[in-house]
């Protein structure tokens, strides 16, 4: 099985990606073979909404997502990861998921379709209901990509090593990883 993650936080050692870390060394010891790919800090510019996509499958922009889309592609679990920004996912995330569409077009047909997918969010308030409009998002998404969702793992950890210091945060991570070998 093939797990690629995807960060979508600019703070590259952040909880996001403490969070991210740990799901992974929960798949990495079920076996499975595991990356991370950070999308914040990678040049993924905007849709266009040019339509180029929608005949051959392929964006016409000259950008890392180049790079990405073939790990996407032959991903079997997707594990997202963002911060909450103002009740939604990160800019950076949000630009990635975007270019999604090329993904679902073509004529390859939706290269989206069977794959499972993981989220995990850090958000910084107490409030529950903080990532729900995240959450949401990605369910959608996920339902018109025919990606099937697994997993969510939400976590208050708003501080530097907020997620890290949460003994029960970093163990629902791990299993939540460790659950995707079985």
């Amino acid at each position: 099985m093939k797990v690629v993650a995807f960060s979508g936080s600019p703070r590259a050692r952040g909880n996001t990606r403490t969070l991210i870390d740990e799901v992974l060394r929960g798949v990495a010891s079920a076996g499975a073979d595991c990356e991370v790919v950070d999308v914040a800090s990678a040049d993924i510019r905007p849709c266009r909404a040019c339509q180029s996509c929608s005949t051959n499958g392929i964006c016409v922009q000259d950008d890392d997502m180049r790079s990405i889309y073939p790990k996407i592609a032959e991903a079997d679990v997707l594990v997202l990861g963002t911060p909450v920004y103002f009740w939604g996912p990160s800019a950076q995330m949000k630009a990635f998921i975007d270019r999604w569409y090329a993904l679902v077009n073509g004529d390859d047909g939706n290269r989206l379709k069977g794959k499972k997918a993981i989220i995990v969010t850090a958000y910084g308030d107490d409030d529950p209901t903080t990532p729900e409009h995240v959450i949401g998002m990605f369910r959608t998404a996920f339902h018109y990509t025919g990606i099937d969702l697994v997993g969510v793992l939400g976590v208050t950890a708003s501080a530097p090593g907020d997620a890290a210091r949460n003994a029960q945060a970093m163990r629902e991570a791990f299993e939540l990883g460790k659950g995707l070998g079985n």
